[in-house]
């Protein structure tokens, strides 16, 4: 492994491309590639944006632009390459077409269509295929993309901000602000990079909010509201801005007819759904929302339906902003209210992935451990 350490620094320029097509490649994977011959980077690439180039052939194709040819250079790639017809032709092909000598891979691609077969194509050409480079950190970018594709279900991740007491709010009900300007901005490249984002309706009455992405340049996410009963004002920001955004509510089967037939009117999507303890269905949900090709999930519930979805076992990732402030008082409300588990190790576990600062603020991530 000793001879690659050098060319660590391409695979990393390649991670950081991927990343640049966060909120815009759903539900395909983040993916970049550069192209190196003697240490020189002729061409590098992304995937911009679904149904277009995917990242190899963006890279060979900003190659050209620069007069440079390709024969016995490598590609850095963070993904396996497709070796299949899809909305873009095979990079597999256009890799052999070039005359590309070495292929250094960080991912690979459980996609059934490719799995495997995009290093076999291009072994069988003669090419030498190095896999598994930066595997972890290359994974890392790509979680949405790899539990969406196993389980045609959304990533779902569950974002709260607390006080040093652990309290999303005061007694009162106030919370604005837990944290400061600089977590705040963080998380609406959060709603940029996931394709949905789901609160409950406790959330919708107190703190009537819109659930879009203020970052420049973002994309909206689908907001979805968990909401049994249809209890949604008709005229709170959500539902006024339903042509705008996109809005899914949620409700049980049998509630309300008129409110859906209002709700859909303003041009909601109104999903009725199974009741499961007087509650809905959020496995259900689920099922509903990956259809739809909503891969990923952020989470901005509050306490009872962060309870609900950690009761659903559909939670996979965490994160946790923690504010130097102390907010105090026995009824002042957590980011995980209702019933909670009886004993120490019964608990929901979680694994350490990153401690990040924000301002004064500390951003904790965390990932299930099953």
């Amino acid at each position: 492994m000793d001879r690659f350490v050098p060319e660590e620094k391409y695979m990393r320029r390649a991670i950081s491309l991927a990343v640049r097509g966060s909120g815009r490649v759903n539900p395909n994977p983040l993916v970049g590639a550069v192209i190196v011959r003697d240490g020189e980077i002729l061409g590098e690439g992304w995937h911009e944006c679904y149904g277009r180039l995917h990242a190899e052939r963006n890279a060979i194709a900003h190659a050209r632009e620069a007069g440079n040819r390709l024969e016995g250079s490598t590609i850095y790639v963070t993904l396996e390459p497709c070796c299949h017809y899809g909305k873009t032709p095979p990079c597999t092909e256009a890799i052999i077409e070039e005359k590309i000598a070495r292929v250094v891979v960080g991912s690979d691609d459980p996609n059934p269509k490719v799995a495997g077969k995009g290093f076999s194509r291009l072994r069988e050409e003669g090419i030498e295929v190095i896999t598994h480079f930066l595997k972890e950190e290359c994974d890392a970018i790509n979680d949405v993309f790899f539990h969406y594709i196993r389980t045609s279900r959304p990533f779902v991740a569950m974002k709260y901000a607390m006080t040093m007491d652990g309290k999303i709010a005061c007694h009162t009900g106030h919370s604005q602000w837990v944290t400061g300007e600089e977590s705040r901005a963080y998380v609406q490249k959060l709603r940029n990079h996931y394709k949905g984002i789901m609160v409950g309706i406790g959330t919708v009455l107190a703190d009537d909010p819109t659930l879009n992405c203020r970052m420049e340049g973002g994309r909206n996410p689908v907001r979805i509201v968990c909401d049994s009963h249809l209890r949604i004002p008709l005229d709170c920001r959500l539902v006024r801005t339903a042509g705008e955004y996109p809005l899914i509510v949620a409700c049980v089967e049998g509630a309300d007819p008129e409110k859906r037939t209002a709700l859909t009117r303003a041009g909601a999507e109104v999903i009725p759904l199974p009741a499961c303890g007087g509650s809905l269905d959020l496995n259900f949900l689920m099922d509903e929302l990956g259809e739809r090709r909503i891969d990923g999930i952020l989470l901005e519930g509050g306490g009872t339906l962060n309870a609900a979805a950690l009761e659903a076992g559909i939670v996979r990732k965490a994160y946790c902003f923690i504010a130097p402030k102390i907010f105090g008082g026995a009824e002042a409300r957590s980011p995980v209210e209702g019933k909670g588990k009886d004993r120490a190790d019964e608990a929901w576990r979680f694994r350490k992935i990153s401690v990040e600062e924000f301002g004064e603020d500390l951003l904790i991530t965390y990932g299930r451990t099953d």
